[in-house]
Order: structure tokens, then C-alpha cells, then sequence
């Protein structure tokens, strides 16, 4: 990555905590770029800044339709709103300045729940709450434009653990993107509802009206993995969920899941997160009593088979 700072005027200036900062570029000359970090910047809770950062706002909207993936942290989410790109779309921000995206962005939805938030087109706008949060963008930017082993490199190095407590949280957030395909999201706003189904992806040929393998071909290349290992990914998703906020067994988590052999659930589970269920929830309750039985690894653990 080569990082160059873009501002709307090339003459340097203070931030509010004293560090100088000298832009590389104006807003006309900057090269195209394929990420827009936004940072955040100070607008008191709940008021509008509407009309105050135009130059700001059209350089995103233009950059967002060539293409380029905007993030922003804290916030730096209201620039988003102030460039009509978070219409009728999911957002995130520090809880301090939840007022201000949803009083001055009709249509707009926070979720001051999460520390992530993907949202727009193709999912090109991925906005981080407030805090540490930033350090969960970094690492899900690494991981999309470089790759899941270096995020997890660099979150070694510099000791930082995903709010989720997942070994790969990063590839879920990647595996999960809607298509911009309307057959296959159709499919995927299907399975979103139905995972627990027997024969999801059986269902979703059905749906789709395509003939099974014109419709694998379609899933492949617009959700960028096979409608199994999809259906895999989303059940996942789902019993993290189930384990981050209630005490399930794990063999009725698995049958929830729509698998009906929990060793398998266990074995699948394990292969995408690096650790088991029990291990998972572990993690997050420290103060759980842990059940023996389900934290002890099979001596030999057979290959997945689908």
C-alpha cells in the first residue's frame, strides 16, 4: 500500500491535538485511489454540518464512483452522510454521534452495536464505530486488499485481537458480501433466512431457476466461493452469534445449524476459526465453568468431506 494524504487545499494545518499535517495532494491532482480512509473529526453530537465540507463530500461521491472503497472511522461516518452514500443503508459510529447520522440522514440505519459496519454497493463502504475500533478497520483493509495471513501478521506484531474473539473474522466479514448479481442475491437473502433448511443449496438451484452448474458458475464468480462452503459460512456466522449470547449445548448449536452430526459441526467449526465451539465461547465468558467433555480434541479428526 502506498498511503498519501488528500485534503481540499495543499496548505498545511494543525489538528486539534497538535500534530502538523501536510497533505500530499489537493482534491484535482490526487491520483485514483482504491481505498479513502476518512478519520474522524470533530462536529458537536447531533448538530448538522450540512454544507460546511462540500468539496469533501463531492471528492468521496466521485471517488466511490470510480470505483474506490471508502472507509471511516469514528466521526468521520458523517462526510459519508453528507455525500448521499449512506441512503437507505446500514452505518456504524462512536454512540456519541448516533444523533447525528440519524437526524440529518433520513433513511439511515445505525447500529451502534457493532464495531463493523459494511454497507453499499458491492459493500464498498465499510465505516468503524469509535475507540479502538479503528484497529478492527485496519486489519479488515488488510485482509481484504492484501490478504487474510498478513492482517494476521500485523495483528500479532502489534498484539491486537479482534472484537469478535474469532481466529478469522476477517474472512467471515469477506465471505458474507452481498452479490451484486440479482439472481445469486436473491439466493443469499433466501439462505439468510433459511440456512437451517436440510438441502440449502438444492433450494437455492430451485430458486434461482438456473441449471445446477450455469448456477454454481454464477455463485462462484459473484459471491467469490461455492453456495456450500457459503451455506458453511453463513451457519458459522449464525453460532457465533448463538455462543457469544447464550449458554446452548453445543450438540443442539450444531442442530440449530442444520447439521445433524455435531462432531462434524465441530470439526467444520474448528478448520474455519482455529478452535472449537466450546473453546470459542471459553474466550468470551472467562468466568464459565467449561464443559471437560466438549474441550477435549478427538485423537484423529477426519478430513470434511462435502
Amino acid at each position: 500500500m502506498q498511503p498519501y494524504i488528500v485534503a481540499r487545499s495543499l496548505d498545511g494545518f494543525k489538528a486539534a491535538n497538535g500534530i502538523w499535517v501536510n497533505p500530499d495532494y489537493g482534491f484535482s491532482d490526487c491520483p485514483s485511489p482504491h481505498i479513502v480512509c476518512i478519520p474522524d473529526f470533530f462536529v458537536n453530537p447531533g448538530e448538522s454540518v450540512a454544507g460546511m465540507y462540500e468539496p469533501e463530500a463531492r471528492w468521496l461521491k466521485r471517488s466511490h464512483e470510480d470505483g474506490a472503497m471508502l472507509a471511516s472511522a469514528c466521526s468521520g461516518a458523517v462526510l459519508l452522510g453528507e455525500a448521499g452514500l449512506l441512503v437507505d443503508c446500514e452505518a456504524t459510529i462512536h454512540w456519541g454521534y448516533v444523533a447525528t447520522l440519524s437526524n440529518n440522514y433520513p433513511g439511515v440505519r445505525v447500529r451502534v452495536d457493532r464495531s463493523l459496519v459494511l454497507s453499499g454497493e458491492a459493500q464498498r463502504i465499510v465505516m468503524a464505530g469509535g475507540g479502538s475500533s479503528w484497529q478492527d478497520l485496519a486489519l479488515y483493509l488488510i485482509a481484504r486488499f492484501v490478504g487474510l495471513k498478513e492482517a494476521m501478521e500485523v495483528a500479532k506484531v502489534y498484539m491486537l485481537q479482534w472484537h469478535d474473539l474469532g481466529q478469522q473474522p476477517f474472512a467471515s466479514l469477506m465471505s458474507l458480501r452481498q452479490s451484486t448479481d440479482a439472481v445469486i442475491n436473491t439466493c443469499q437473502a433466501w439462505l439468510a433466512m433459511n440456512y437451517k433448511t436440510r438441502a440449502p443449496v438444492a433450494a437455492m438451484v430451485a430458486l434461482s431457476g438456473l441449471p445446477e452448474r450455469s448456477f454454481v458458475r454464477r455463485f462462484i464468480k459473484a459471491a467469490g466461493m461455492t453456495p456450500l462452503n457459503y451455506v458453511h459460512a453463513v451457519r458459522l456466522e449464525e453460532a457465533k452469534q448463538i455462543l457469544e449470547t447464550t449458554d446452548l449445548p453445543i450438540e443442539a448449536l450444531a442442530n440449530e445449524m442444520g447439521y445433524e452430526d455435531a462432531s462434524f459441526f465441530g470439526r467444520l467449526f474448528r478448520r474455519e476459526t482455529g478452535i472449537t465451539p466450546a473453546h470459542y465461547r471459553l474466550r468470551l465468558f472467562p468466568e464459565r465453568e467449561p464443559d471437560l467433555a466438549q474441550l477435549m480434541e478427538p485423537s484423529h479428526a477426519p478430513g470434511i468431506i462435502h
